[in-house]
């Protein structure tokens, strides 16, 4: 199957209970004693686990969790309509938001179930020590991303490495950042060691090695271990690996190539299965997500949650290819006003730019159809099937041009810079640029390349470059930005209420 599917585990998922040879079992229920009996036992519960990353309310490539991401970043604002995004947005949220309460609480679902897999595995009957070692791998990745989900956004928090036994262990301490990336290293350490290359069409989407040593050399590199970030990174330049860019950019961001060459992991998402966009974990929840119904216009149905900033709009127009027009990643990215512009298969004409912005976003928009009501296949309201792509090729290349810039030899960087440049159909780059100058055209390349990714407030973030260029933009609430309050997600206030043993993160 080309989508990843998954089967819910409410019961063993949830809770494991311990029972006295007085009293029965109940058949129609499935406890962590009763569950974990054959393969597809753990198939199922590995799905359950990957199904999060795409969960309505918290999962990190989840509407919500999209909207998070990008939101406090300068080059995007997210409307006044649904209260608490718009907090997040002009950074006037508080520790009860819903948003990052809800990315809290799934990352840590999601490891609950990573760990369950490890801790149960032994008991899976006919297993042979090979396939148990590469679950145990595809587990430890999941733990792993989930992980760096929570330190990107909260900074110091709990480690949750092993199933509570007692009441006693339901509550732990924050770890200090430089632990939790640790573990976080650890784990895509290990999963890398014990993951395959790749996978029959069968089973698209589920975690590989080399997006293993991707999530690993991006690590490296946000706690500046540049020797390592190099070494990792580079592994993924050269065989047996053969992921290569696309090249059209804008193909990453079309169902038609999902799962491309260019992709190291991506979210699996699909038009199918239920017809409740907001159904949570049951019967009723559909395969896809509603983020482009979400951010479409209201001429295309949309609900217009979200704009692209002028400051993005006029960072694509810094420098044209060698035919003199626009950089091709602009076109893939925005809608604006621009000879023989269509969205939707209406001109710009037939558009009005509710917020005073020059654009709107077209990236993982399904902007070839009508409108986006009918989702991307028809067969249900506003579900969209283009997969999220969690981690492309090119940001490999720009982390590895980053980690020899950083260790002084931006001449190495060349290279990568390069390909990423000449698929934009761009001049070539100056010579002999110092390591001032080659981060410079980094930070340039990553600000247009991964435009509506999520990772432009992380990029500042850890380039310490959040308040220079939050205030050098027009983003709405600029003015409400305080560093280093705001480098971080406070601790969610129903932990802090509910753990004795929480602090709330500094400043808040």
């Amino acid at each position: 199957m080309k989508k990843l599917q998954y089967i819910l585990l409410a019961g063993v998922l949830l809770a494991s209970c311990s029972k006295s040879s007085l009293e029965l079992t109940n058949p129609n229920q499935i406890t962590s004693e009763t569950y974990w009996r054959n393969e597809d036992d753990v198939k199922s519960a590995l799905a359950a686990t990957y199904a999060l990353f795409k969960n309505v309310d918290g999962g990190f490539w989840g509407v919500r969790g999209i909207e998070l991401s990008n939101g406090r970043g300068d080059d995007f604002f997210i409307r006044n309509d649904v209260s608490y995004l718009y907090q997040l947005s002009t950074f006037t949220n508080t520790p009860d938001n819903s948003a990052s309460t809800n990315v809290w609480n799934i990352a840590y679902r999601a490891i609950f179930r990573a760990n369950q897999i490890m801790a149960n595995i032994d008991k899976v009957s006919g297993l042979s020590d090979a396939a148990k070692s590469a679950y145990m791998a595809e587990a430890k990745f999941l733990r792993g991303l989930n992980e760096y989900i929570l330190v990107i956004n909260f900074g110091d928090v709990p480690l949750r490495t092993t199933i509570p036994a007692s009441t006693a262990e339901y509550f732990v301490p924050k770890s200090p950042a430089t632990e939790v990336w640790a573990q976080v290293i650890k784990d895509f350490t290990e999963a890398a060691a014990g993951l395959p290359l790749s996978y029959d069409a069968s089973n698209t989407g589920r975690a590989t090695k080399g997006a293993a040593l991707g999530f690993l050399g991006k690590s490296y590199v946000y706690t500046k271990d540049w020797a390592n970030a190099e070494a990792t990174l580079k592994q993924l330049t050269a065989a047996p690996y053969t992921y290569q860019l696309m090249t059209n950019y804008g193909d990453n961001f079309v169902a038609a190539h999902d799962n491309n060459v260019e992709s190291l992991f991506e979210i699996q998402l699909a038009d199918v299965g239920g017809t409740n966009p907001w159904a949570g974990e049951n019967a009723n929840e559909s395969l896809g997500v509603t983020t482009a119904q979400e951010f479409a216009p209201a001429e295309a149905s949309g609900w217009f949650e979200v704009a692209p900033t002028d400051k993005l709009f006029n960072e694509f127009q810094n420098e044209k290819t060698t035919s003199g027009d626009f950089d091709p990643r602009m076109y893939a990215t925005l809608f604006w006003n621009y000879p023989g512009a269509t969205f939707y298969q209406k001109p710009f004409s037939a558009y009005t730019l509710p917020f005073g912005f020059k654009s709107y976003y077209k990236k993982y928009q399904n902007y070839t159809q009508a409108n986006e009501l009918t989702g991307s296949s028809g067969a249900s309201d506003y579900q969209s099937d283009i997969n999220e792509k969690a981690l492309r090729y090119a940001d490999v290349l720009l982390l590895l041009a980053e980690s020899v810039t950083m260790q002084g030899r931006p001449q190495d960087a060349y290279t990568y810079v390069t390909a990423i440049r000449n698929r934009a159909g761009l001049p070539a780059l100056t010579a002999g640029l110092d390591q001032t100058a080659m981060m410079k055209e980094i930070r340039h390349q990553r600000f247009l390349e991964f435009a509506r990714e999520g990772q432009r407030f992380y990029d500042l973030q850890r380039w310490g470059l959040l308040k220079e260029e939050i205030t050098n933009s027009d983003k709405v609430g600029k003015l409400y930005f305080v560093t280093p309050k705001h480098d971080f997600f406070p601790i969610p206030q129903d932990e802090v209420n509910s753990n004795p043993q929480m602090k709330q993160n500094s400043n808040w």
